[in-house]
């Protein structure tokens, strides 16, 4: 058995989509980013990769590479999840906050779930995801942006 955590934060700016989970959110900002600047699938991909010790997101999907500029992070946690399996690990669950002040999430959680089981090949039963404000303390407390944590247990197939 291996254990990961991952992090990832985005800042808010006007003229993008928020994208948490694979979901569209309707706001009024979205996050900055090469990609789709999914920060809860980006801090589930690190903890995948950092328990089966393959680095980062970074390593693997550089900021620097123009052919991901804008792609989906479902696409990078479908790799992910390859990578994590040629390794020989297997997820048996994950745990992912997110944190924001605002939109409120919890209607839009079932949906991530989904979409982040159909992107591993697990159930849905093996996910959970919860969202948490701070409280207006900090710069996700005033709405500068989103971070998300996951923890991850894999064990070896």
């Amino acid at each position: 058995m291996r254990i990961g955590h991952g992090y990832d934060v985005h800042a808010l700016v006007p003229g993008r989509k928020l994208v948490l989970g694979g979901v569209d959110i309707p706001y009024s900002s979205g996050l900055d980013g090469h990609s789709d600047a999914d920060a809860a699938i980006h801090a589930l991909m690190d903890a995948m990769l950092g328990a089966a010790a393959l680095g980062d997101i970074g390593v693997h999907f550089p900021d620097s590479d123009e052919s991901l500029r804008g792609i989906s992070s479902l696409v990078l946690l479908t790799r992910t999840a390859g990578l994590v399996k040629n390794r020989g690990y297997a997820l048996c669950n994950a745990d992912i906050t997110i944190v924001a002040q605002a939109p409120r999430l919890a209607e839009y959680i079932p949906a991530m779930l989904d979409n982040l089981a159909s992107a591993l090949g697990c159930s849905a039963s093996r996910l959970n995801v919860k969202a948490t404000t701070e409280e207006k303390l900090g710069f996700t407390g005033e709405g500068k942006g989103i971070a998300a944590h996951a923890v991850v247990l894999l064990e070896e197939t």
